[in-house]
Order: structure tokens, then sequence, then C-alpha cells
């Protein structure tokens, strides 16, 4: 199997520690697997003419589904796309497909943490409740989405960012049986528990079947 072909698996992401975190979630180091490592993964970084896609569906899977269909048509490849993001309880979901740009455009992490903070600061903290949600979607080089996943992590919005690790909304997110955030937890913790390693997890299986077909060639 070794000498089979590498098999081009596009990222269908620009942001260079989400790339990191979903290509160790799409071939696990600690889960070897021949077919999937035969996976030549990269980034819409390695893609630079690829315009971006304008992610105006109203729900996670709409926008996982329409960056990965547009992405592989523009580029002829299997391209994997993620829409992620957090869904507080008390905000009613928000701020949901809005995560990215919670504080308005640009993308920024400190802002969209800060208006999430400004937003809690009067609720108490057993209504703090939260979830990360992710979900996958897999096209082919036509751009018919061949394969999906979701994933969920259950936590609570802290007061005051804690840990340097992770992105976006990690260093609020607390994990209350670790006591820790997304930002405090070490890669290996966060790639067992996290909204997209449960994603993932539910993919993989399909992804080896979906090799071994020989329908990524």
């Amino acid at each position: 199997m070794t000498d089979l072909p590498r098999i081009p698996l596009v990222l269908g992401t620009r942001n260079r520690k989400k790339g990191l975190e979903l290509a160790q979630l799409v071939a696990p180091p600690w889960e070897p697997n021949p077919r999937l490592a035969r996976l030549d993964v990269r980034t819409l970084d390695d893609h630079p003419d690829v315009p971006d896609v304008v992610e105006d569906a109203d729900t996670f899977s709409g926008n996982a589904r329409k960056k990965a269909s547009e992405v592989a048509r523009t580029l002829g490849l299997w391209v994997l796309a993620d829409d992620s993001g957090l869904a507080v309880d008390f905000l009613k979901g928000a701020p949901g497909v809005y995560s990215a740009r919670y504080a308005g455009e640009p993308s920024d992490d400190e802002a969209n943490n800060r208006k999430l903070l400004e937003a809690l600061a009067e609720v108490p903290d057993e209504a703090r409740g939260a979830a990360f949600l992710c979900n996958l979607a897999l096209a082919d080089p036509n751009g018919e989405v061949r394969l999906e996943a979701q994933g969920a992590c259950r936590g609570r919005i802290i007061r005051e960012l804690r840990g340097p690790g992770g992105f976006g909304y990690d260093p609020l997110f607390l994990i209350p049986e670790y006591h820790k955030t997304f930002g405090e937890l070490g890669a290996l913790a966060k790639h067992q528990l996290s909204h997209r390693s449960r994603a993932f997890a539910r993919l993989r299986p399909a992804l080896d079947r979906l090799i071994a077909s020989g329908a990524m060639g």
C-alpha cells in the first residue's frame, strides 16, 4: 500500500492554527492508518488564488457544504471544509454561524472574546453554559459533497481569558470535568474532547472506506 500514489486533500481554511489542528485530526499520528497516511494534506495557503467563499448559510452544515463544494470545483481536487462555532445558551445560540465575525469584520479573536464577555457580564456562572459545534463536509473534484459529520462539546464560558493555547474562544471555554479551558488543555487532551475531534472521529471511518473503494484515486 505504501507504493500507492498520494491523494491530494485540501483543507478549506486559511487560518494557520485551525489548519494545523484539522491536518492532525484527518490522519492522527496517535492512530496510524495506512490508507489515511496516503493523504497529501494541504490548506488554502497552498492555493492563494482561490477566492474566499461567502459563508452566508444559516447553519454550520450549510456553510461547510458550500465551502467544500465551491473550493473543490475551483481546484478540481478533493476538499474538506469545516464550519465551527460557539453556541451560548443564554444568548439563544449566538454567536453561532457568526462566531468568527461576532465583533465584525475582519475576524478578530480578541474583539470577539471581549464582546462575548461584555454580553455575559451580568450572567451568573450557572447560566453560562455553551457548546462548541462542528460540521465537516468532504467534496469530490466535481463539487459533490460525499461525506458529512458533526460533533459537539459542552462547557461553560468563564469570566476571563485563561491559557495561551488554541484559538478563537478557546481561552474562555471551560471543560468543567477538567477545570481547564481549551486554552489550557494540551493538544492531545483537546483532540480527545473537542467538537472537531468528535466530528473527525465520525468522519475518519467513512473516509477510510472511501479511499479503500478507490473513489479518491
